[in-house]
């Protein structure tokens, strides 16, 4: 069988795209970008402690592409690196997919990332802190250090669907921030950016480490599930400015680092409670992704307001929010669950379109579990 009916179609191009691609591959173009080389010489240094990075990475890499007639977009190889800091890789031992992050020796990250791994508490249900698998010293860098830890994707990355899945976000990561704060570890950085997923139940049949929406060989649409009738389960990521506090210690803190600037107590003069800076990043994280796109989410908003207090001491504690929204929780209909999420940007027609969409899955659904 020949290469192009391999493909699908849109994956190969004729002699005169060949040329173009042919040319802005001897240009340059799809060369490693800076911060990727340094990542191609750790490639045999990390392939021998069991972490395989992706064949752009390996040491004489040559585009996959070259005298053929495939468009460069539709091969994995192509992609580039999203960070300089962070790649994806594969574990030798059993197939699976990893991360591994360049932190500096100078901050507390590993550390507070391993005391939140130790075994006694890494399998804890309410354990909502990115594991730390193993950590290695970095043969490029010996004021750096590469920690290994379970891939994950952005939590918002496909979209929430149903009002149910916003739920189990917001018990989970307060589920999470209380476990955190319970070992004495203020995150202080709590913001969207640093909550992923473990989004491998939505892709069943994986997806490209970096073109999330794409096949692992980047050919196909990646076709994610909805998260409502396949749950996931929810990160805090980056403990790079995070502080943690022994017993009977005074938790105050000093500086304005990190990615929400709202909090009004935020000062590199006046000492703060790093424990209630986390509850009101995290209430923002409520406020902003969900309160302010979508309707018929109202019945948070109570704890919204009291996590976003001005005034720090009159914030619930993150135990205090977790046990409020679970009242809150207690009183919904289990039919607004399944409800989808409506935009607060949709216009009239677009609601009545994706309403009776929403209502026929929701007969489907049902009529599915009649049959079963």
């Amino acid at each position: 069988m020949s290469e192009s009916t391999k493909l699908p179609d849109y994956a190969t191009c004729g002699p005169e795209r060949a040329a173009h691609f042919a040319k802005r591959t001897a240009d340059g173009v799809y060369d490693l970008r800076p911060w990727e080389i340094p990542w191609r010489d750790r490639a045999v240094y990390l392939r021998e402690r069991g972490y395989i990075l992706r064949p752009r990475y390996q040491p004489g890499w040559k585009p996959s592409w070259i005298n053929t007639h495939r468009d460069p977009h539709f091969c994995e190889d192509s992609i580039k690196a999203m960070y300089h800091n962070v790649l994806d890789a594969t574990r030798s031992s059993d197939g699976s997919r990893i991360s591994i992050k360049i932190v500096k020796t100078s901050t507390q990250e590993e550390q507070i990332g391993l005391y939140l791994s130790r075994p006694e508490v890494r399998h804890d249900p309410q354990n909502h802190c990115v594991p730390i698998l193993e950590a290695l010293p970095d043969p490029l860098d010996s004021f750096q250090r590469l920690i290994v830890m379970p891939f994950l994707c952005p939590f918002d990355e496909p979209e929430f669907l149903a009002i149910g899945e916003v739920v189990d976000f917001v018990r989970q990561t307060l589920e999470g921030l209380s476990f955190m704060h319970s070992q004495g570890v203020a995150h202080r950085d709590c913001a969207a950016g640093n909550i992923m997923m473990d989004a491998r139940p939505l892709y069943p049949r994986g997806h490209h480490p970096v073109r999330q929406l794409s096949t692992p060989d980047a050919l196909w649409d990646a076709q994610p599930l909805a998260r409502i009738d396949h749950p996931v389960e929810y990160y805090f990521i980056d403990f790079g400015i995070s502080s943690r506090f022994r017993r009977g210690e005074t938790p105050l803190v000093l500086g304005t680092k990190g990615r929400d600037k709202e909090p009004p107590e935020l000062s590199d003069d006046v000492p703060y409670n790093p424990f209630m800076l986390d509850i009101y990043i995290l209430g923002n994280v409520y406020q902003k992704e969900f309160l302010e796109k979508y309707h018929g989410l109202e019945f948070l908003q109570p704890l919204i307001s009291s996590m976003l207090q001005e005034e720090p001491s009159l914030r619930p504690s993150a135990e205090a929010a977790r046990l409020q929204f679970m009242k809150i929780r207690s009183t919904l209909n289990p039919s607004l669950l399944r409800w989808r999420l409506r935009s607060r940007k949709e216009t009239a027609p677009e609601r009545v379109m994706y309403d009776t969409v929403a209502v026929a899955k929701e007969g489907i659904y049902h009529l599915k579990r009649l049959v079963a």
